[in-house]
């Protein structure tokens, strides 16, 4: 976090002082850095960490990132559409695990939008 900031970001309010230094480097380097380089668009960043994160079996993480695909511009039938291809790839088993995820998720932006 940026001293002019006063917010926390998300890896701050998870882990705090517990461990600074996964802090630090997740805010300053992946996502004050990786994330804004512009050759690819956060939307396009997006899908490409939703299948990432898929095809490594890193499911939990899907429950920041969708929501944040969203954020970027995603679309429920592009998440619900990259999770079926993948399921080919990278297995049955965490496609249906990422689907589960996305349901939820996707369904609870649904409701929210009411």
């Amino acid at each position: 976090m940026s001293e002019e900031s006063t917010t926390q970001s998300d890896m701050e309010k998870l882990f705090g002082t517990f461990a600074p230094k996964l802090v630090s480097l997740t805010d300053g380097i992946l996502f004050g850095d990786i994330w804004e380089r512009t050759e690819l668009s956060p939307r396009d960043r997006s899908l490409v960490t939703i299948a990432g994160l898929l095809a490594g079996g890193n499911i939990e993480q899907l429950n920041w990132h969708i929501p944040y695909g969203l954020n970027n511009g995603l679309t429920e039938t592009e998440i619900t559409e990259v999770i079926t291809h993948l399921a080919f790839y990278a297995g049955w088993p965490k496609a249906v695990s990422a689907m589960t995820v996305a349901k939820r998720i996707l369904d609870a932006e649904k409701e929210e939008s009411r």
